[in-house]
């Protein structure tokens, strides 16, 4: 079974965020395996064991993603293509239509991806994928079985559970508790940077930069306001109804 894993390294979820001239500062910063794309990774690695075949991970990304590529190499996948070429990077129209050059002429079973990257939040890259490759998608599994050809998939559905069966090749996006991602072991650290990885540029991949740009357009970044104590109304119900609703339309400007 050939089985594709796409991934992306992110901001530690444990780091303060700081921002700098409008950006958010990257200097002496922690970065990680997507966690969602970890559930990813370790799905695949276990569909290799169980059925046999080979895990190849896939990251659009900078230089410094290539440690989240070694990180689940030595979780055991097998080989790994790396898009570092800066001017195919950009936002989820941009990663999806690489992923897709990437993926076009290369057999696959399944295609796991993380339910949404926790930087952005999107969600958005998976399913802009399979709808490029032409392939079905199932969203949030937390529970995946393969017999034959035919996929059965316990999905997510916000606080419920959808049971949805379909057929290879298919992509899946994992959601947490489909399974416990794996520490590398000290041999799979070692192994893993004899490993092959790939180095793909737009001109390996044939992509012309300015034809797949970006469509969004960050505006602004900012940080949350600043949590502060509520407000106790008092007074009359009607006084206090009146309070609240000017309160939401002139302070909080929800309404």
């Amino acid at each position: 079974m050939n089985i594709l894993v796409c991934m992306k390294q992110t901001f530690d979820t444990e780091e303060k965020i700081v921002l700098e001239n409008g950006k958010v500062k990257e200097d002496g910063v922690q970065f990680i395996i997507n966690p969602y794309d970890e559930y990813a990774i370790e799905e695949g690695i276990r569909l290799k064991e169980e059925l046999g075949g080979q895990v190849t991970l896939i990251c659009v990304g900078p230089e410094r993603s290539e440690e989240a590529l070694r990180k689940g190499l030595a979780m055991g996948a097998d080989e790994a293509v790396f898009v570092a070429d800066e001017t195919l990077f950009g936002d989820e129209f941009t990663i999806s239509q690489v992923l897709a050059a990437v993926i076009k002429d290369r057999p696959f079973d399944i295609i796991l991806c993380g339910n949404q990257a926790v930087d952005d939040g999107s969600g958005q890259v998976a399913v802009r994928l399979a709808e490029l490759l032409n392939i079905p998608h199932i969203s949030t599994i937390t529970k995946l079985e393969i017999q034959g050809a035919e996929v059965v998939a316990n999905r997510d559905a916000e606080g419920d559970i959808e049971i949805i069966t379909a057929s290879l090749p298919i992509l899946v996006t994992a959601q947490q508790g489909l399974n416990e991602p794996r520490y590398p072991s000290l041999i799979g650290i070692r192994k893993a940077n004899k490993k092959p990885m790939e180095r793909l540029t737009a001109a390996d991949l044939n992509l012309n930069g300015a034809e797949i740009a970006a469509k969004v357009q960050i505006v602004e970044t900012f940080l949350p306001t600043p949590k502060t104590g509520g407000k106790i109304l008092s007074g009359d119900l009607a006084d206090q109804v009146k309070e609240l609703v000017a309160s939401l339309r002139n302070v909080d400007k929800v309404v």
